[in-house]
């Protein structure tokens, strides 16, 4: 089976297309060209016709009553200048009266009379395609009157070989001018293209994990709208990329711990003598899976989230359904069995522009983190505040101090009073959607207690 032939270059199409066009140009050119010629050879040789049948009808003269014709060299000579080709001439009275002429047995169909003027016609002669032109002469005289009629005729090879010249004339040039054309045009393609092979270079020799921007600054505009459009998708790939790596090293970081825990417990339940002791071990261990399984939950919303506010399109979203979802989940019960949970949304919408999924993990982050730490009642709602929409959980405690409160977000950030288990990623993703959407996470303690939120840009709603 053959191979495939190699797709063309840019370059190699981008000059196809211009030889093609002008190879069309030049039939047009030529075609005009040949048209014109053809006009200006039959105007000349026409001329020179009709300056030879004017000089023959002057020459006639009426002796005796007979109409006769004393042929003027001039004539012969207008007619020389076609030396090829084979001439005609013929002189008729009245009644179509042979006078003189080349060949009285010649048959050349000559038409009928028209409007008195000179008439041109085409007609075979001895079998070559010939022109002749006609004139009328009258006399009116006592010894004769009535008209003369004088017929001038030649070939048309000094025409066919004027108009060939004028084309030729005409064509010569610009086909000097098409390749003088041809080679500047591969040159400013060439040129056109260099930037192209530039950044071919430089993709080339890049390492695998280089996703900086190339520089745009010194390019073309097309250029520099397909480079842009490449480095905002570098950009995205970057992201994903060290999200990634940093989901790998969290949960190489986070896994270390419990796991070597776990196999320590497991060993001490094993290993007690008593049934008490036992008891307590295994204890101990069931608490660090459930731990190990909420640590894995949030490393793999984490992910979610990483990967859905990057590529999941942005829909408008009501920030009081996803409280009111959040409600519906009955995770809390789980979380903090008992605890005081409230709902605050007022009638008016509270749109963004975002992913509900990743706003509803935000969401249960934040009302997570209050039912762990904070002190009941535990409230979560929406509001409206300018052109901010807002999406907050309250809880009644006094909040964590204020230097780790600036720290709150980061991965793996615990504050003194936490609990041994946490982990510090829920407030990171958090932040983590907040920074996607383009909002913040805002903290502050209020007189009714402490207040996390996840401040978004507000967006009109749609009907």
């Amino acid at each position: 089976m053959a191979e495939p032939r190699p797709p063309l270059t840019l370059a190699a199409r981008v000059l196809g297309a211009v030889l093609l066009i002008l190879l069309l140009g030049g039939v047009l050119v030529s075609g005009s060209a040949w048209l014109n010629g053809q006009q200006a050879a039959r105007q000349a040789y026409d001329r020179i016709l009709l300056g030879a049948a004017r000089d023959i009808a002057e020459s006639v003269r009426v002796q005796e009553g007979v109409p006769a014709a004393d042929l003027p060299v001039s004539a012969f000579q207008l007619l020389a200048q076609a030396p090829d080709d084979r001439i005609y001439y013929a002189v008729h009275g009245p009644g179509q009266a042979f006078i003189t002429g080349v060949d009285p047995e010649s048959e050349v169909q000559v038409p009928p009379p028209g409007s008195g003027g000179p008439d041109y016609f085409e007609a075979p002669l001895n079998g070559e395609p010939a022109r002749f032109v006609r004139i009328t002469r009258r006399f009116a005289e006592r010894s004769f009157s009535g008209p003369v009629e004088v017929v001038v005729g030649q070939t048309l090879r000094a025409r066919k070989a004027m108009t060939s010249d004028l084309m030729l004339d005409a064509l010569l040039p610009m086909a000097v001018a098409g390749l003088a054309l041809m080679a500047m045009a591969w040159l400013v393609i060439r040129t056109a293209l260099r930037p192209l092979e530039d950044i071919t270079d430089d993709l080339a020799r890049r390492d695998p994990y280089d996703l900086t921007p190339i520089a745009t600054g010194r390019l073309p505009r097309e250029l520099q709208v397909v480079l842009g459009a490449m480095n905002r998708f570098m950009g995205r790939l970057d992201t994903q990329v060290e999200a990634m790596r940093n989901l790998i090293s969290d949960t190489a970081h986070q896994l270390r711990t419990p796991v070597a825990a776990m196999r320590v417990q497991a060993e001490t339940a094993v290993a007690e003598p008593g049934e008490a002791a036992r008891r307590r071990a295994l204890e101990r261990l069931l608490a660090r899976t459930r731990s190990l399984g909420r640590l894995l939950d949030q490393l793999l919303s984490r992910a979610l989230v990483a990967h859905r506010t990057d590529s999941a399109p942005r829909r408008p979203v009501d920030l009081r359904e996803v409280a009111l979802e959040i409600m519906e989940r009955d995770d809390h019960a789980l979380l903090a069995p008992g605890s005081d949970l409230r709902l605050e949304i007022g009638e008016d919408p509270v749109m963004v522009l975002a992913d509900a999924f990743s706003l509803g993990e935000a969401a249960g982050n934040l009302l997570g983190n209050a039912l762990r730490h904070g002190t009941p009642p535990v409230a979560i709602g929406a509001e409206q505040r300018g052109r901010e929409a807002i999406l907050w959980v309250r809880d009644a405690g006094p909040g964590p101090a204020p230097a780790v409160t600036e720290q709150l977000g980061s991965r793996f950030n615990r504050s003194a009073g936490t609990q041994e288990n946490s982990t510090g990623i829920g407030l990171s993703i958090v932040a983590s959607v907040a920074a996607a959407f383009g909002g913040r996470v805002e903290m502050a303690n209020e007189d009714s207690g402490f207040r996390a939120a996840l401040v978004l840009p507000a967006a009109e709603e749609k009907p």
